[in-house]
């Protein structure tokens, strides 16, 4: 079969004249089914599942313990904390607090509330701060329910006296919604489309298309999670990226299917065109997210198993609609794709009328690279390990009331509680431990815990009503997000608990320990996880590129953009610099599932540049033979569409840093971040220096000779180009 053959008589070129002559029959099945697929998903949803808890760590038995002995702390609970200028005994301040008291205590989802008046450990001995327990008897509370507790809290708070209230159901309840900020982005993405194509009709057809393929992908996420069980931030992370890739595939296809019509076909040929080039080009470009996605698995951690499940998912529906959905939409517009134009200056094209080609800016930009390859590639590579060198102190840990927006009622409970009980009041530490009766002695525990640097005050044991398990809490000095906490759960598990329990194991849990544990898991499985995503990627670019030398180019390129991701994103965040600017209310640590959700995700994104940019040099390359001008041109034809898809996906993903989630905000960050560097300095600058070093060794691959020029078409990435 030749090359023309296959362009016309395909399978991606029946399916795009299928869609573009049944096009009313394809749009309409899209939004039929992408409503009920919404009102199936939205309306069953799987409730989401924020337990990073589990396999074999210390903290995963000791709750394990903790369940089976002790159901009744198995409910979820709120903390209020209390501050009065003038003591709680003041006669206007203790009004005013027993009556918060007791309107907690009247809400149908709490239960009994033990007043501080009743009980002088929940007070300071200056009797300035108190705290109480707020039971919620039950676990599926309802959003608006734990708000009016809130709204509560803070509406009291005035006249000398200050009440937070913290706990995860809180925290959930005070935190907005975060739909806004990617109506945000779609309007960044709708602004950058009508500049790129200068028409309102071209601008809104890869907006439709993405915010379709979204809604559909997020119904079907939501389903999937009855399956496997995913975090809440799945929801933000796939409507995060199903934008970017939606809006970005239904650019590239479009930009083929303009450049087409400029040519002189007709809509329904272009359309097959642009679908069997840039639609291919498309759905290998998918695959490789969707790989790399599936390469989380490979972490062994089953939520993190449920966000690459999710992902995948909505960026399988984007691919789908991007072959489908925007060749129907073709078939409405025609030739009227240029409609409602933005008037500008047109320019000659490229060889067009027997007119000598203008060079373009990227054109001449590669021609000035290329003269001096190896003094761009080390300055471009230099460039690139300074941004990455902060990643080396990198820290992980998981958000907690402490780094949350200081006009959160859970931030002042966090800032109260600090005050009055020590900063280590919100990281405690639970020990858990079987034992053979209800009058067990732990005293040895006890002190050597006590007696443990880094150890504020530990509590009495408790033995459950069974007799065969005991539990006791320590709080240590420093916070939650303190180096030295982790170092000193580290300590008592190592040298202090195996001395001290007289051969029986004590497990050391709680949320703070189970932080800990989640963030070694995480670092100890990445490694297999980014060999994993590699070596699946490499070989899907291979199969794609017909080359192992642009493969291996790309992989390292790609992992040198990432890691300059990884570096800005600890100095911004963990380091503080220009924090403020993007939102962060204080420092911290790096949300543990942001790295390893960031790089499959980003891998899979830069080959998807790779693959547009290198399909063009390569056409041009078997046209020419000459590696240097393939290089120029194939960068001077792609400039525009892969830095207007770059500007979408910065777009997109930096609007996540107005939403409220301090971790959901790294990640776009840390997204934007990567991008930009990869559309700058990789595309612009490396791409272009390697390439020209390498020379006719670009074609490298075993068994084949590199393509020669030939007179006929191009062939077409994925295809054999054997001469």
């Amino acid at each position: 079969m030749t090359t023309e053959t296959a362009r016309t008589d395909g399978a991606l070129a029946r399916l795009a004249r299928f869609c573009y002559r049944r096009r009313r029959l394809v749009l309409l099945t899209w939004i039929v089914g992408v409503i009920a697929m919404a009102l199936v998903g939205f309306g069953y949803a799987a409730a989401p599942d924020n337990d990073f808890s589990g396999g074999n760590s210390d903290s995963a038995k000791a709750q394990a313990l903790i369940e089976k002995h002790f159901p009744e702390q198995q409910g979820d609970t709120l903390t209020l904390a209390i501050k009065a200028d003038k003591g709680i005994d003041d006669p206007a301040a203790r009004q005013k607090i027993e009556k918060v008291i007791a309107d907690l205590e009247a809400s149908p989802i709490t239960g009994p509330v033990t007043s501080p008046y009743q009980d002088n450990n929940l007070v300071t001995q200056d009797r300035r701060i108190a705290r109480t327990t707020i039971p919620l008897t039950d676990k599926d509370v309802d959003k608006s329910q734990a708000k009016l507790l809130v709204d509560t809290v803070k509406d009291a708070s005035v006249d000398g006296v200050t009440l937070g209230l913290a706990g995860e159901k809180a925290e959930k309840a005070e935190t907005p919604p975060g739909g806004s900020t990617e109506s945000v982005g779609v309007l960044a993405a709708a602004v950058i489309l009508f500049i790129a194509f200068g028409s309102l009709v071209a601008m809104g057809l890869p907006i439709v298309t993405g915010l379709l393929a979204v809604l559909g992908g997020i119904a079907l996420m939501k389903l999937a999670g009855h399956l496997v069980p995913s975090p809440d931030f799945t929801v933000l992370v796939t409507a995060m990226i199903g934008l970017g890739v939606g809006i970005d595939y239904a650019l590239f296809i479009l930009t083929r299917y303009r450049d087409s019509l400029h040519d002189g076909d007709e809509p329904e040929t272009a359309t097959v065109k642009a679908i069997t080039s840039a639609g291919r080009a498309v759905l290998f470009a998918g695959t490789t997210v969707v790989i790399a996605l599936l390469g989380l698995i490979a972490m062994g951690q089953r939520l993190m198993t449920g966000v690459a499940v999710g992902a995948s998912v909505g960026v399988l529906v984007t691919m789908i609609a991007a072959v489908t959905l925007l060749p129907a939409f073709l078939g409405f517009t025609g030739r009227r794709i240029d409609s409602l134009r933005l008037p500008r200056r047109t320019s000659r094209r490229h060889g067009a009328d027997g007119a000598t080609p203008r060079r373009t800016l990227a054109e001449r930009w590669a021609g000035v690279v290329q003269r001096k390859p190896l003094v761009a590639a080390a300055l471009a590579g230099a460039g690139l390990l300074v941004l990455a060198a902060p990643a080396l102190s990198m820290r992980l840990s998981l958000p907690d009331a402490s780094v949350q927006p200081h006009d959160r009622s859970s931030y002042t409970s966090y800032t109260i509680l600090s005050e009055g009980f020590g900063p280590g009041y919100g990281a405690p530490l639970i020990f858990a431990t079987e034992v053979d009766a209800k009058n067990a002695d732990l005293t040895n525990a006890l002190d050597a815990v006590r007696n443990t640097d880094g150890i504020a005050y530990v509590t009495q044991p408790r033995v459950s009503k069974d007799g065969q398990a005991a539990t006791f809490m320590a709080f240590p000095t420093t916070g939650y997000q303190d180096a030295a906490t982790a170092d000193l759960v580290h300590k008592l598990r190592d040298d202090v608990l195996p001395h001290a329990s007289g051969g029986d194991r004590i497990y050391l849990g709680g949320p703070n320990a189970g932080a800990i544990d989640f963030s070694e898991d995480t670092s100890s499985h990445l490694p297999l996880m980014i060999t994993v995503v590699i070596v699946l990627s490499l070989m899907l670019l291979i199969v794609l590129v017909r080359s192992v030398t642009i493969a291996l180019q790309a992989a390292v390129m790609n992992l040198l953009s990432i890691g300059a991701a990884y570096g800005v994103l600890v100095a911004i965040v963990q380091w503080g610099w220009l924090g403020t600017a993007f939102g962060f209310p204080t420092t911290m640590p790096i949300t543990t599932w942001v790295p390893m959700m960031m790089f499959p995700i980003l891998f899979g994104l830069s080959m998807d540049y790779e693959v547009f940019l290198i399909s063009r040099i390569r056409e041009e390359y078997e046209r020419t033979g000459d590696t240097r001008s393939a290089v120029a041109r194939g960068l001077a034809r792609t400039a525009k569409v892969i830095t207007a898809a770059a500007a979408i996906m910065v777009a997109i993903f930096t609007t996540a840093t107005l939403g409220p989630d301090v971790s959901v905000k790294q990640i776009g960050l840390g997204m934007a971040i990567a991008v930009l560097v990869d559309a700058t300095i990789i595309r612009m600058v490396l791409v272009p220096a390697v390439m020209e070093l390498c020379g006719k060794a670009n074609w490298w691959m075993p068994g084949r000779r590199a393509p020669k020029a030939t007179s006929g078409t191009p062939t077409r990435i994925g295809e054999d180009a054997r001469v």
